[in-house]
């Protein structure tokens, strides 16, 4: 038996720690399902109490872009230039944001 089938599934651990701010990727854990996948997170990565919001994600189930394909794969936005942000004006009440 490897040590892949002796081990819980690995989870990615995602944390907010304002209300509005993005989450961010705080780490991985291994749990065997879903609420002791965020039980562990919380106790890993929450316990510090600066984090307001956690999402876990079954590594399993992340899908990359292949980073030897980078040109090919990104290329096409590259070409459509009018749709990079500096074409647009923000409205004087958003720049806050």
């Amino acid at each position: 038996m490897t040590s892949n089938e002796t081990q819980w599934p690995l989870w990615e651990v995602f944390t907010q720690k304002d209300d509005g701010s993005p989450h961010e990727h705080a780490g991985s854990v291994h749990a065997a399902d879903a609420e002791m996948a965020l039980q562990n997170a919380r106790d890993v990565y929450g316990r510090r109490g600066n984090v307001v919001s956690m999402w876990v994600v079954p590594s399993a189930m992340i899908t990359a872009s292949p980073s030897d394909q980078a040109g090919p794969f990104f290329e096409p936005g590259a070409e459509k230039i009018y749709r990079h942000p500096q074409f647009y004006k923000i409205p004087r009440g958003l720049k806050g944001f």
